[in-house]
């Protein structure tokens, strides 16, 4: 099996960080993998795979979403490694602790794809990143090309399955000495309404000492939205830590 990093060029951060993603496996490049997806195996695979390149900690982890999670536990495993969190509308136990997740429109879903039903429907499976974001038109394309081999995959579907019993890990973890940047959207594509999200991320920022927060009015995927927004923000408050 294959796990991909890439070492990625952001013009609005490349002249202050050097920007690494893993892509796990069921992801980007990466090969599908019927592995469990319990947080402690996804760890460890991610920590595998930047040991192998020489990436050495410590590390400025920039998680959205349910990787959210990962990270949170990343820190509380080996918090020497961690510096800070950007969190980009990130996951926490208390976005998951009610949420109702449907495996079974994931696999329809995947059945659409596989089926070549949507590739009818091309407008239909562009992301946010597509639309909204900075891609030049080989790298929609390329995404395209990863969205049918990568939706919903064996991988996918099991970190899906594994979701609430992985953010239990999480639920009473200690933040109070990390650096914590929360940056926030108005809740639209989490499946959660706007109070409540709000409130899950002002928890979040409340269990650290060096806690901020900034909303935007956007959707989930706020980093294809707002990114020189963003951008201007992570550096502003590298510069204060």
């Amino acid at each position: 099996m294959y796990q991909g990093i890439i070492i990625m060029k952001l013009a609005r951060l490349e002249e202050d960080f050097k920007i690494v993603v893993v892509e796990k496996f069921g992801y980007g490049f990466s090969s599908d993998t019927e592995n469990s997806r319990d947080i402690d195996t996804i760890l460890e695979e991610t920590r595998g795979a930047l040991n192998k390149k020489g990436i050495k900690p410590p590390y400025m982890l920039a998680p959205h979403s349910m990787s959210g999670i990962e990270a949170l536990y990343w820190y509380k495993k080996y918090p020497q490694e961690i510096s800070t969190i950007i969190g980009l509308d990130m996951a926490t136990y208390e976005a998951y602790e009610n949420l109702k997740i449907s495996l079974i429109g994931l696999k329809i879903n995947r059945w659409l794809v596989k089926a070549n039903v949507t590739k009818i429907f091309p407008k239909a499976i562009e992301s946010d990143a597509v639309k909204y974001g900075n891609l030049a038109q080989i790298e929609k394309d390329t995404y395209k090309e990863l969205f049918y081999k990568n939706f919903t995959s064996t991988a996918t579907l099991n970190e899906v399955r594994e979701v609430k019993r992985n953010s239990k890990k999480v639920r009473d973890i200690d933040l109070k000495s990390l650096p914590l940047l929360i940056l926030v959207s108005n809740g639209k594509g989490t499946g959660i309404k706007k109070d409540k999200w709000f409130s899950i991320q002002e928890n979040l920022r409340s269990k650290s000492r060096m806690g901020k927060i900034v909303y935007y009015d956007c959707p989930h995927y706020l980093h294809n939205h707002k990114a020189l927004e963003i951008a201007k923000e992570i550096k502003l408050f590298i510069k204060e830590i």
